[in-house]
């Protein structure tokens, strides 16, 4: 019997993804070879990562406007990609906990960073409320922050570009893309294995770059032109990112794993909320 997954690591996934996943690994359909053995430029892998994209853009209503790439790194290598890219002069940050300090740390590497709100003054036990300064380049959030607890279910209308980590909110909630600049995450938490990373970017962010020297592994434009392949891409990551997004559309797609989500917070946090024996870590501020 497989166990249940109640860490903020990996999540668990779908069977349906697991047994297609196997099979891939023996034989990728009629390829003659493994999805690990396949190389990335064959009509096999492009049919594969065609898909994944395609996924992303029906389960999330995703705009011709917008780019999607499958990155490696982890979101961690994203949080100096953004600010070697964007941060021209002063950037924005909210400072929400484990995820958002490391990325705050990366982006002074590259300029001025603003923290225009924290919760650290309660150990990161709530969502800070904040206000969207006009003077910065991007406004930078972390939307779930898996190790503490917290979350903003808001799409914010911005002044300036929006980035977004979803790496542990991503395809849980409907989503209104339009509203961000960008939005990126580890694929772990929700959406398939860890060694894939999700970008979501809009076009227009090319027009942003700041002007210096960025080597090409780290430029947006670079995985945009090569459609995520400039170098080779984590194949079977990918693969099993589009099963477990196939799972996620035959359900019902994000309203149905937000339904589900809700039904599983409610019993789990009512009991909480309800038992003596329990002490909820998050605050309400």
């Amino acid at each position: 019997m497989r166990k249940h997954i109640f860490n903020a690591g990996p999540c668990k996934l779908p069977e349906q993804a697991l047994e297609n996943t196997a099979t891939a690994v023996k034989e990728l359909g009629n390829a003659g070879q493994s999805i690990m053995e396949v190389s990335h430029r064959s009509k096999d892998f492009q049919a594969v990562i065609d898909e994944a994209k395609q996924l992303f853009v029906d389960l999330l209503n995703i705009h011709e406007n917008y780019e999607v790439l499958f990155l490696g790194g982890g979101a961690s290598t994203q949080f100096a990609m953004i600010p070697f890219n964007f941060l021209k002069t002063k950037a924005a940050y909210v400072d929400t906990g484990t995820w958002s300090s490391k990325a705050i740390k990366e982006a002074k590497l590259f300029g001025e960073v603003e923290v225009i709100a924290s919760s650290k003054d309660k150990d990161f036990s709530y969502y800070p409320k904040f206000e969207i300064p006009s003077d910065v380049d991007y406004v930078h959030i972390t939307s779930n922050n898996t190790i503490r607890g917290t979350e903003i279910f808001e799409d914010l209308d911005s002044p300036v570009p929006l980035i977004a980590d979803m790496s542990s909110d991503m395809m849980s909630r409907p989503l209104d893309v339009s509203k961000y600049a960008m939005i990126y995450g580890g694929a772990q938490k929700n959406v398939g294995p860890a060694g894939v990373t999700f970008v979501i970017i809009r076009k227009d962010m090319l027009d942003k770059v700041a002007d210096r020297v960025i080597p090409s592994m780290m430029k947006y434009e670079t995985h945009i032109d090569k459609e995520s392949m400039y170098n080779t891409p984590p194949a079977m990551n990918i693969f099993v990112m589009k099963e477990v997004l196939k799972w996620v559309k035959e359900q019902g797609g994000v309203k149905e794993m937000d339904r589900r989500a809700q039904e599983r917070a409610d019993l789990l946090y009512g009991e909480i909320d309800r038992n003596p024996m329990f002490k909820g870590t998050v605050i309400d501020k």
